[in-house]
Order: C-alpha cells, then structure tokens, then sequence
C-alpha cells in the first residue's frame, strides 16, 4: 500500500514539476521538508497522535510551513494527512527525489568493496559507469564489507554488477561439487 500511495503522489508532484517547468523548485522543497520531519522525530510524533484532531494537525503543518515551501507543497502535504498518509508522506518526497534523478539522468550507485578505495579508484570506477551507462553524473555511496575478500559489488537500481572473491569462491564451489567424480560400484 505504501509503495502505492508514494508512487501515485510522487508521480503526481513530479508531472506538476515538469508541466510548471519547477522541477528544481519542487526538489529543493522537497529536500527540506524531509531534513524537517528528519529532525524532528517529535513532529512525527504529533502528526501520529491518534487524539490529535486532523484539523489541528492541517493547521500544525501549515503554522510550520506557510510562507517557506510553494502552496502547491503544501497542498499536497494537505491532502496526504487528510487521506491518513502522513506515514508515507517521506516515502513520496523520496520517490519523487529519485524521479527527478531520472528526468535529469543523474544515477545512484552503491559501490561496495573489500578495502576504503582510494580517490583514484573512486573517480575510475565513476568515469567507467558513466562510460556504460545513460546517466550524465552519478551520486555515489561507497562502502567497505572485508567479507568481500576483493573485489566489489556494484549496485545501480536493480541491477548489480558482482565482481567479488566471495561470489567467484561461491560459484566455483558449486561447479566443483557438481563435477561427477567418476566413482562406480
């Protein structure tokens, strides 16, 4: 239901954005509003308060917000707890974060490596994703598993690119247990 209610409004304030050509206005509210209901655990708390009247939780967010965000955030910060989804109102804002990412093909890339990659290693491994990919920049979030043994997984959207010791040790096992060991009685 969440991954609806986010997909239906985030859809929706992205097709607002781009037919008002407010795409950037809308993302950087976007942004604050999340870094807003981030750090502030004890509005979340508030606005999820079953004995607190939806009438004074309109009003909480619009003493909050009114004259910092476009009124057309606000209404569709409106319209979410009318309809009961505060709960997914983050999950919108980042859904419509990430469509923007797409309208303006910047990707997202998780790279995650057996050892802390240099700043060499990190512009190569972003210059060759950019070399195979449709995007025009990348925002990229590295991190360290020594699990991995070497190597490293590459993760952008659905599709992972898994270069790592431990998955080749992996299938090398299974291949090696499938070999028939020619043994008869």
């Amino acid at each position: 239901m969440a991954k609806l209610v986010s997909k239906t409004y985030g859809d929706a304030l992205f097709e607002n954005a781009v037919e008002e050509n407010r795409v950037d206005d809308f993302s950087e509210e976007a942004k604050g509003i999340l870094k807003v209901l981030e750090e502030n655990q004890e509005l979340t708390r508030l606005m999820n308060h079953p004995q607190i009247v939806k009438e004074e939780k309109l009003r909480l967010i619009e003493d909050i917000f009114k004259g910092k965000i476009s009124d057309e955030m606000i209404g569709l910060m409106r319209m979410l707890i009318a309809k009961n989804h505060f709960n997914e109102m983050e999950d919108v804002f980042i859904y419509f974060l990430n469509e923007v990412k797409e309208y303006k093909n910047i990707g997202t890339a998780y790279v995650t490596s057996a050892v802390e990659l240099s700043e060499a290693q990190k512009k190569l491994v972003e210059t060759r994703l950019l070399e195979t990919t449709k995007y025009v920049s990348f925002e990229m979030h590295y991190h360290v598993d020594a699990a991995l043994i070497g190597g490293m997984v590459i993760r952008i959207k659905d599709r992972v690119v898994d270069s790592s010791i431990r998955t080749k040790l992996y299938e090398l096992s299974k291949e090696l247990y499938n070999i028939p060991l020619g043994m008869t009685e």
